[in-house]
């Protein structure tokens, strides 16, 4: 399992809908409005790194009002 923290940019306005709309989606653990230089903070999850980059780039930045996104994939040390 890889998990990961999706920073993310949304539009003005737009962060707490854009946090409801992360939270439904499947891989996505939690999706919270934060304040700082990001908007929403997302944990997500998925089986692979390949299907992590599916659920990045086809499910999370494609939700109305994303602009920008940065993945944080979670290692241990």
């Amino acid at each position: 399992m890889v998990s990961a923290y999706v920073l993310i940019l949304t539009q003005v306005g737009q962060a707490a809908r854009v946090a409801e709309e992360l939270a439904t989606l499947d891989g996505v653990e939690s999706a919270e409005d934060v304040t700082g230089p990001y908007d929403v903070i997302a944990r997500v999850t998925a089986a692979t790194v390949d299907e992590l980059g599916r659920l990045v780039v086809a499910r999370i930045q494609q939700v109305e009002g994303v602009d920008r996104t940065l993945t944080c994939p979670v290692v241990s040390l």
